[in-house]
């Protein structure tokens, strides 16, 4: 199989792993989020952790990110040795889904601990202090939003442009006119 058939079926797979998380993620930002974060601490009542959820959205989110880190290194991997303009819509994914990787455990899990213990009745927070959680947590999900986007985005680009070879540099010929042209 060739580079460029491996690097488009794991776009594919890129493509199609992005897309299903960002919907997921718009769901929750634009429904479940507003619900829970409308009025705290009473609102956190509807916060989609523990007992009265029945599946945790950590079930859901973490097998999907291991799917879309895969696919998205394997396609980078496939088509590292493409031209550079072709090769950065490979390797935008991946560092979008980094700087998502490591803002998730240092900033994201702590703000749902803190959101949880609330809604659990575990810890009392003013109602100040709890409203400015729940604009924080807003503000940071927005921004991991527009990761996803720019991770899907640059998969959709990547699939969307011709293939694109490296060319050697002993192929270019330069005639007297001053123009290259590639040889045949």
């Amino acid at each position: 199989m060739t580079r460029a058939r491996l690097t488009r079926i794991f776009l594919w797979i890129a493509i199609l792993s992005w897309g299903i998380g960002l919907g997921a993620k718009v769901f929750d930002l634009v429904v479940l989020a507003p619900a829970w974060g409308a009025s705290p601490p009473s609102s956190l009542a509807l916060y989609p952790y523990g007992r009265h959820w029945p599946i945790n959205p950590g079930n859901f989110f973490q097998p999907l990110s291991a799917i879309i880190l895969l696919a998205s290194l394997a396609a980078l991997t496939a088509g590292w040795k493409t031209a550079a303009d072709y090769r950065r819509w490979l390797l935008f994914p991946v560092l979008a889904f980094a700087v998502i990787w490591i803002l998730t455990p240092t900033v994201f899990w702590p703000i749902i601990n803190d959101l949880y213990a609330v809604a659990s009745g575990k810890v009392v927070r003013s109602e100040a202090d709890l409203a400015q959680l729940v604009r924080r947590w807003f503000l940071l999900d927005s921004i991991r939003v527009a990761l996803i986007l720019i991770g899907f985005v640059s998969s959709v680009r990547a699939i969307s442009i011709p293939f694109a070879h490296r060319h050697q540099p002993d192929r270019l010929q330069q005639p007297d006119d001053g123009r290259i042209y590639l040889s045949q």
